[in-house]
């Protein structure tokens, strides 16, 4: 196995720290940043949403890599050995679970790992490892607010196999207040709707997201967290209803 990392960073505030995580797990890597960074291993992209940035850098990625760890730069990875091993297994396209900080995603994910654990049924892009061969065929992702679920649902359409571990994850932080958790459900929402339109998953993920504005009406009983969780969902569906091209927030 021979895999390479695509690090994706809006800015370079953590550049180092990543750097030096990446150096520690001894991987090979390159960083696409929205901002210059005086590192050969760091490449300059103007901002315009990480589908984008994949794209770009994607074109860096050796010929010899036969497995890629896409991997967003405000993270801590644990566990990455789990996921190799379950692409050694047979799998294509592995994402680990997200342990948030603190604050409202703390409370979201505790429904959203076991979630994806069962159905799948949207990715979490802060870590994931797919073989290049899928990503070939993936690759350029369209604009999409949401390119990890869009990977995910087009592998699933392709029949290769996906795989949630929750034996890996990462550490990151997302938001703090229920205000910015209305603005991150939008975002996230809207970009699986927009991925659903790219794609044809499995029956049951159309059928989830059928349900959403029903879900949504259940979340608003789940207190101040839930009700900005509904507000979100149900702004992103409006979004998408009236034709929203948004592919950055």
């Amino acid at each position: 196995m021979k895999p390479f990392c695509l690090v994706l960073a809006r800015d370079a505030n953590l550049i180092e720290t990543k750097i030096n995580e990446i150096e520690r797990l001894g991987l090979p890597f390159i960083i696409v940043c929205g901002e210059t960074f005086n590192d050969p291993r760091v490449i300059y992209r103007f901002p315009n949403g990480k589908w984008d940035a994949i794209n770009f850098g994607y074109r860096y990625i050796p010929g010899e890599a036969d497995v890629v760890v896409l991997n967003d730069v405000d993270t801590e990875i644990h566990g990455l050995d789990h996921m190799f091993m379950l692409i050694a297994g047979g799998s294509d396209f592995v994402y680990a679970a997200v342990r948030p900080s603190g604050g409202p995603q703390t409370k979201f994910y505790a429904i959203a790992n076991p979630l994806n654990r069962a159905l799948k049924v949207f990715a979490m892009g802060e870590l994931v490892v797919a073989r290049k061969k899928l990503l070939d065929k993936l690759i350029p992702i369209p604009p999409c607010l949401a390119e990890d679920t869009y990977l995910l649902f087009k592998a699933m359409e392709l029949n290769y196999k996906v795989d949630f571990c929750d034996d890996a994850y990462v550490r990151t932080s997302r938001t703090s207040s229920a205000r910015e958790e209305v603005l991150y459900k939008e975002r996230t929402t809207l970009g699986i709707l927009q991925a659903l339109d790219y794609t044809r998953p499995p029956p049951w993920i159309g059928l989830f997201y059928r349900s959403l504005p029903f879900l949504a009406l259940m979340l608003m009983l789940g207190g101040e967290d839930g009700r900005a969780w509904a507000k979100g969902i149900l702004r992103a569906i409006r979004l998408h209803v009236v034709g929203s091209n948004r592919t950055m927030f």
